[in-house]
Order: C-alpha cells, then structure tokens, then sequence
C-alpha cells in the first residue's frame, strides 16, 4: 500500500572495495549539543569510485520535519546515483534533502542517505540545515521564511474540541513546526500537519489559522482561515456507543489452538457485546460454508467445552464451534453473534454475487438461518475487500453495487437481524473509499466496520517502516489519507452517521528486519519472522518479545536488535478509545481474539477506554 524508499544496490563487478574512515566530520564538539548534526563517510572506496553515507542526528529537544545536507567537491570528483535523499548540483556544490517520507526527525533520532561517485576526492564546507555540520554555530545566513500552509481544514469537532489538518509548507532548509492559531491566540505548536485544539465552549463559532516555522527562526505567513462551529454539548454521540466487537477465526482451533472456551476463561466474554464469527465464503454468487469440520462437526471434550459437557455423535447433533457459541451464549445472554463472510482470501465472490444481488442475499439468510444453528446467529457481517477496486482480485461490478448488495441483504433479513459490513478504510483521495457508494449504502447497515489497521507494512520490503494502525497523520507518513482520523472525517463527509462507525484495532503488529533506525521512516531489508506468517506477530507475543520503545500517531513501535515492529498497546487503545468518545463513534471492533493475551489485556483496554 505504501511506496518503498529503499537504497538502490551498486554493482561494482571487479573492483575491490575497501571500507575507509574518511569522514567529512570529526566527532561533534560540545557545542553540537541541543543541535541537528551530520557525519559523512566514504564506506567504501576502490581509487576510482566510492560508496558514501551521511547519518542526520536532532540532536535538539523538539521534532522537525525537514533536513538539507550540502558540500563541496574538488574538481575530478563527482556524485552520482543517490538513495535515500534528492541531489541537487550546482557546479561543485552539492545538496541532498529529505525524500518525502524520511523528513521528520523526532528529537533523538538519526536518518541516513547513500550515494555513489567517482574520483578521489571527498567533501568540504558541510552544512545541515545552513548551519555547519559539526553543530557549531547557527544557519544565520537562512532568511527566507516558510511558505504558507496550504488546504488548511476541519477533519473532525465535538462540543469541546476541533481537529484540524493542512498542507505542508515548503523551505529552502527545512520546516521544524507549526504554531495553531485561534484567533489572535497561539493554541498549540506541533511538528506534524495535524492538531487538535481542546477546551472549546458547544456551539461556538472558532477562526483557525497556521504558520509555519523553520530552524532559523523564520516564521510564514498565515494559511488561509477555516471557521468552525463546535457541536451542541447536548447532543447524544448514537445509540450503541459503547460496542466492543471481537472477530473470533475459525482456523484458529487449529494451530492457535484458540476455542471458544478461551472467550470466556480469558474473561473476554464478559467485555464483548457482539462476536463476528470469520469467515463463511462466498461462491457462485451464494454464501456457502468455510470449513465444516471447524464450524459444526468438530467433536469438543468436556475439558475443552464452554458448559463442561461433551459434544455427542447423536443423529442432527450440533458440535464444532457453532454448538460452543451456543453455550457461550447461554452463559452471556445479552452477547450477541454475527456470521461474517468473504474476508481477504474469499472476496473474490462477491462480483458474481453483485449480479443478482437478491439471490445472494436469499443464499445467506437460508444459510444463516438453518434450523441447525439459527439460534446461533444474530446476523450477517459482510467482509467484501474491496468493492469496485482491488484487494487479492479486482473487481469492477461498479460504484453502485455495494449499495445494491447491501440494500437485498437488508431486505431479506429485515428489521429483526442485525446486517453490519466491514469497509476499506483508506481515506486518500481516490482511494477505496471513493470507488463505491458507502454513504448510500449506509442506510441499510446497523454499522461499518472500516478495517483501520494494515495500513502499513512489509509488503513494501525495504520500507520505509511506518505504523500499521496510525490514529493520526504525521509528517513524514508514506501515504496522505492512510490514518483513522482522516477515515472518520471521510465517511462523516459521505454522510454516514459517527454512531454507525467503528474503530478498527489490530490484536497484532506488522514488522520488518534489517532495520537500523528506531525512528518511524527506516529502511529495511524484508519482513521480520512471525510465528505463523512473516511480517506478522500476535500482540501477546511481542510485548515480550519486543517491548515498545516509543509512540508515533497514537500507536506504539517498537526497535529490538534488527527488527522493528508497530502494535497497540493497552495505553494506545486508551487513547483510541478517548478518541472514539470524542467522535462519537458506535464502539469499537477488533482482529481477532486469539492474539490478545490469555489474561485479555487488549480488550479490557478497549472496554474501560469506551466505559
């Protein structure tokens, strides 16, 4: 989903290299304490040629978002191809500036950049940021002011608080901050292109503007004025809003070993109020069965059993998880449990379903609602990755037709069951939100689950390595729209009530190997091992495995050794449950149980997060 940034390899058939110290700097004095820093060295070198790196170190206390590198080369030494970082040439000198997904530097942070060349020579006159590289001094020769942020917009309010988002702005070094404006008044200083500006009255107009800064002090203009009114304090966020929905995998009994049972003596049961059970499949345009001996004829001992009984061969006697739900049921009366169907793998389907839609539908309520397991169910959970657009295939069955799915499934199920989808979640311009009627479609759904997780990860093998469940944009994010945030204001736009979305929580996290930055933006060299599948681990594996080191966008990541790994925590849950309050969302949902620990830290964080 994200695009790699990864350094380009140099093939140097032949030549022996030979790893040097030749460095531009010598190690930084004292004076570089409280400064942006860069070392550069030749790492190899073969008479003719080099191979260069230059590591940028914020030595400062605050975050920027922006960083320029420049020297000088002798006549007879030249720059070539670059990785990591954009050249430019003017003569002899030579500049280098972030690529766009490796500008911002948290305060303690380092970032490198590569390059190749030819000749003898090496580096003289280095700066960073028009300050010397070494930390001595400061960029005073750096006049020129920032541009003025641009696009600047609400992308979310409640009574007390709003949420705003721009444009970056441009410099000739670099960008460091922005300061919020509320009128006259500064409101908040942040580093990335997103603030929300708390203890605001209900129903009162505010005027927000923005000004960039950059290291020397230069201040921009102001953006462009966005007025917003706060909501009523009385208004009610939808019933519902207190949801917290568990995915439970039917492959999971097998080498998980995750059963139903584990629901309740993990103490989930009691946090739940709805279950979606994943996946049945979808063929031939019919939701069909996805693994029978899982759902209904697996035989349960009585030590594995929810109620201590046995499964029987009795004739029509219901066993497997079906049967196990329904005990789990009797047990939590008021827990509810939806019947999911498509999922990743099994989407496929779907476009031939699209063409008849009310004879899919028909083909899910008889299967939903076969005497066998009726009581079972309460509904249908619709898990189409993605209409109109690609996920494992691509579909092309039209804009419209997630909406006339939708609208038969609701149809034939009717007002007693409930009918519920989960949704793409990416909100970038002309993304998979865009590509179908979700607003339209809405009507005719209890909720949306939008799948806020998998924005990020080691599909793109050399990265750069970026949260896989960002709350909030940040700078230096490698794809604009891929946050919540900017999912939630998306769909709200579209017209699709806050009490009918869900925030999606990932039990999980997505890492990569080959890593040497702790920093969000690093390159890699593929996906880190995973128990079950590479770049993936359970939440209840990692926090010992690899412990959190920091926190980016409202999610946790974590550097142990090589391997870097984004996840949420029980204190991040908190504060996307803090949000989701805010917003006034239905609740919360997340995949799937078996990845929380067998104490269920995670989803206790979810339901005291929601209350």
């Amino acid at each position: 989903m994200s695009r790699p940034g990864g350094r380009r390899a140099i093939a140097l058939a032949g030549a022996a290299t030979l790893a040097v110290a030749s460095t531009l700097l010598s190690a930084p004095p004292a004076s570089s304490a409280g400064a942006v820093t860069a070392s550069c060295s030749k790492t190899s070198d073969w008479g003719t040629g080099f191979e260069g790196k230059c590591t940028i170190t914020n030595g400062t206390s605050a975050g920027i978002s922006g960083w320029k590198v420049e020297g000088d080369l002798p006549s007879g030494t030249s720059v070539g191809s670059v990785w990591d970082a954009t050249k430019t040439v003017s003569g002899n000198h030579y500049t280098f500036t972030n690529a766009g997904w490796n500008g911002a530097l948290a305060a303690g942070a380092t970032v490198s950049f590569g390059f190749g060349g030819t000749g003898p020579g090496w580096f003289t006159g280095c700066k960073v940021n028009g300050a010397a590289c070494d930390g001595s001094g400061t960029p005073t020769d750096d006049t020129a002011a920032p541009t003025a942020p641009g696009n600047l917009r609400s992308t979310g309010k409640t009574a007390t608080s709003v949420t705003l988002a721009w444009d970056a702005s441009s410099d000739n070094v670099g960008v460091t901050g922005y300061d919020v404006y509320n009128g006259g008044t500064k409101a908040d200083t942040v580093t990335g292109t997103t603030a929300t500006v708390s203890g605001l009255s209900a129903k009162t107009a505010y005027t927000f503007t923005v000004k960039a800064r950059d290291a020397a002090g230069n201040t921009s203009p102001a953006s462009a004025a966005v007025s917003v009114t706060t909501d009523d304090g009385g208004s009610n966020p939808g019933p519902g809003g207190s949801k917290v929905i568990g995915y439970f995998a039917e492959w999971g009994i097998y080498q998980r070993g995750y059963h139903v049972k584990n629901i309740d003596t993990s103490g989930s049961a009691a946090k739940l109020t709805h279950i979606n059970y994943a996946f049945g499949n979808v063929q031939n345009g019919q939701c069909t069965i996805g693994d029978s001996y899982a759902d209904y004829d697996r035989a349960y001992s009585a030590a594995e059993s929810v109620d201590g009984v046995a499964d029987t061969w009795d004739t029509g006697a219901l066993r497997g998880s079906f049967n196990q739900l329904r005990k789990l049921k009797k047990k939590y009366p008021n827990l509810k449990v939806l019947w999911s169907f498509g999922g990743w793998t099994w989407s496929g389907g779907f476009t031939q379903a699209a063409a008849n839609p009310a004879a899919f539908a028909d083909s899910c309520y008889k299967l939903v609602e076969d005497p066998r397991w009726a009581d079972v169910f309460d509904g249908i959970d619709l898990d189409w990755e993605y209409p109109n657009a690609c996920g494992l295939t691509c579909d092309t069955s039209g804009p419209a037709a997630f909406k006339n799915l939708l609208s038969a499934v609701r149809a034939r199920f009717g007002s007693g069951n409930l009918v519920t989808a989960a949704i793409a979640a990416d909100a970038s311009s002309g993304g998979k939100l865009d590509a179908a009627d979700y607003g339209g479609a809405a009507q005719y759904v209890d909720w949306y689950n939008p799948m806020t997780y998998d924005y990020f990860g080691a599909w793109d093998a050399q990265g750069p390595t970026a949260p896989h469940s960002p709350l909030t944009s940040y700078q230096g994010i490698p794809h604009e729209g891929f946050n919540s945030t900017d999912m939630i204001a998306k769909l709200r736009a579209k017209g699709v009530p806050a009490s009918k979305l869900l925030l999606g929580i990932g039990f999980y996290g997505r890492g990569w190997t080959g890593v040497t930055q702790s920093a969000p933006g690093g390159t890699a060299t593929g996906a880190a091992p995973g128990t079950y599948e590479a770049g993936i681990e359970d939440y209840k594996v990692l926090k010992g495995k690899c412990p959190a080191t920091g926190t980016v966008a409202g999610t946790a990541y974590a550097k142990c050794g090589s391997e870097w790994w984004s996840y949420d925590t029980p204190s991040t849950i908190g504060g996307k449950m803090s949000f989701a309050k805010a917003q006034g969302l239905g609740g919360a949902f997340f995949w799937e149980l078996s990845g929380d620990t067998a104490g269920g830290e995670l989803i206790t964080a979810i339901k005291s997060g929601l209350g």
